[in-house]
């Protein structure tokens, strides 16, 4: 079973997302919580996962992360947000972050989407996946830019680092190009080594720099 945490300071939201997580046979909620009591629900617990909202007005969202990351056996924690966040997310991605969630993502996909967090992936909402990876190209600390590495890309990882970029996760790449989610983690791999970055958001930033997302009609 994949242990969830859900800190959001609206109880709907909280009930929302607990009863649509419990439905899944491999995913349980084992506390949904506001902001102030997130530290105790996760020693209480010891979950897989943190959902997150980054504004609460108990507690500020980006220094709950920070303090759940430095735990002795932190949790994979993703953040809850709505669209006009994107900012925040942004400093959330930078300080380890795996991904954000949207609240008014599709009932239907959060179970998916928490299976790929607990995968080792970044979701990025595909929605608003282009201005969170624009947010961080004003950041200091991104990542060097070097155009030639895109050269040693093959077609399928071109397009697959597209995709990536666009915020789908690996199984919504592999049934946008009829692959398996097994090949589409192989090519991953082997962009990342060609590219030279160390995980999937440096890639989506690469992608944004060499002008991929504009060329596929995302603006």
């Amino acid at each position: 079973m994949i242990r969830v945490v859900v800190v959001d300071d609206e109880a709907l939201v909280r009930s929302g997302f607990s009863l649509i997580l419990n439905g899944a046979e491999d995913i349980e909620v084992v506390a949904a919580v506001p902001g102030g009591q997130a530290l105790a629900a996760f020693t209480e617990h010891s979950p897989d996962l943190v959902l997150l909202d980054v504004r609460m007005p108990d507690v500020n969202g980006l220094a709950l992360l920070e303090q759940l990351l430095a735990l002795p056996a932190p949790p994979v924690v993703a953040m809850l947000t709505t669209f006009d966040s994107d900012e925040y997310i942004a400093q959330a991605l930078g300080s380890g972050a795996s991904g954000y969630i949207l609240k008014d993502t599709d009932p239907d996909d959060l179970p998916p989407l928490v299976r790929s967090l607990i995968g080792g992936a970044v979701v990025l909402d595909r929605r608003i996946a282009p201005v969170v990876v624009g947010g961080y190209l004003s950041r200091q600390h991104e990542p060097e830019f070097d155009s030639a590495r895109g050269t040693a890309l093959n077609r399928r990882e071109r397009e697959v680092v597209t995709l990536l970029a666009q915020g789908l996760t690996n199984a919504e790449i592999g049934r946008h190009m009829h692959l398996s989610t097994g090949t589409v983690k192989d090519h991953v791999s082997s962009l990342l080594a060609k590219l030279a970055v160390d995980n999937r958001v440096q890639a989506a930033l690469w992608a944004q720099r060499a002008g991929l997302l504009v060329d596929n009609g995302v603006k």
